[in-house]
């Protein structure tokens, strides 16, 4: 549909109303035009988190997204693992060392993620402490998924149109939409994702999200107050495959992993939590390898290589105790430099 203001729409949220597909997309479209207002911007997201945001909503809301991204070409079956940030939890990096197993096991991984925004140390952080450029150009991304089996995405790079909501998102200081999209617009278009987010009623609005915009293979995971998967106790689960969604509960004895408290992978600042990453893929036991081995898993399912958990596991701790994963991060900072 054709929209030339906000205004219309958002006569419509102010009474309770909800926006289809075609609007939110209309809508969200002239946000990252850069043809709204900070008030109108700023009036759009507050309804629509008072009220509750739908899926056709968040569906809009990434395709106008989407339609702006700068792509990045992607092999068949590539996956992402990311997660929406926001649970507060300042753990160790889960998902990023997670790639480097991937990898090591030859699954390409397209990994979007960012520096850290409501975490001491994002993704990005991480990486750069190790020594991985995350700004190469763009056009050599492929070749590096290629030779590496992973690449990271960094979303502000492929995700510009976003920096005209940035100011009213930092200035309403609050949860909004936003927090939602970025794991729903990975720049490679996979099919796959394992995704955490930080609060579990999302999980199944997210799956139908992914749904609607063509994913296979999707699990949304939410664990013990944390956006992945966590040992410290049951976790949550929407998984996505053949168009059906499935509910579950997913313990870490399921996988043949140990309890351990949250708090045994608290991270820091970027150098504590990249001197873990580098011990972990050195083969250093303990609460944040079992972690990162049940999240592994996990995306092995996804990926469709494994049929459970239990097998997952055995299948990255071997890309671990072989090297594999150690030589995944050694070529993406060759491939990256």
């Amino acid at each position: 549909m054709t929209l030339t203001s906000l205004k219309p729409v958002l006569a419509q949220v102010a009474q309770g109303a909800t926006l289809t597909i075609a609007e939110s997309e209309a809508a969200f479209g002239l946000i990252m035009a850069g043809e709204a207002t900070p008030a109108q911007i700023a009036g759009l997201l507050m309804a629509m988190r008072v009220r509750g945001e739908t899926v056709d909503e968040l569906t809009g809301a990434v395709r106008a997204m989407r339609a702006r991204m700068l792509a990045v070409d992607a092999p068949e079956g590539a996956i992402d693992v990311c997660g929406t940030g926001g649970d507060g939890a300042g753990t160790l990096n889960v998902s990023t060392a997670v790639t480097f197993v991937l990898a090591g096991l030859g699954i390409p991984v397209a990994k979007h993620g960012n520096r850290a925004l409501s975490s001491r140390t994002g993704g990005a952080d991480v990486l750069t402490t190790l020594g991985v450029n995350v700004d190469v150009a763009l056009d050599r991304l492929p070749q590096i998924l290629a030779a590496a089996h992973c690449a990271f995405l960094f979303a502000p790079r492929h995700h510009a149109a976003l920096r005209h909501a940035a100011g009213p998102r930092v200035e309403l200081g609050t949860r909004t939409i936003f927090n939602l999209l970025g794991p729903l617009a990975n720049p490679a278009r996979v099919k796959r994702q394992l995704t955490g987010v930080f609060d579990p009623r999302w999980a199944r609005p997210m799956a139908e999200t992914l749904r609607n915009l063509g994913s296979t293979d999707v699990w949304i995971v939410h664990g013990q107050g944390l956006d992945e998967l966590t040992t410290a106790g049951p976790n949550q689960v929407v998984a996505l495959k053949d168009g059906a969604l499935r509910e579950f509960v997913l313990t870490p004895g399921e996988a043949g992993l140990p309890v351990s408290p949250v708090s045994a992978i608290a991270g820091g600042d970027p150098q504590t939590n990249a001197t873990a990453l580098l011990a972990l893929l050195d083969g250093a036991k303990g609460a944040y390898r079992d972690t990162v081995l049940f999240n592994a898993a996990a995306a092995l399912v996804v990926a469709g290589v494994v049929d459970g958990v239990a097998e997952g596991v055995a299948r990255a701790a071997a890309a671990i105790d072989t090297g594999s994963a150690l030589a995944a991060l050694e070529t993406l900072k060759r491939e990256t430099a």
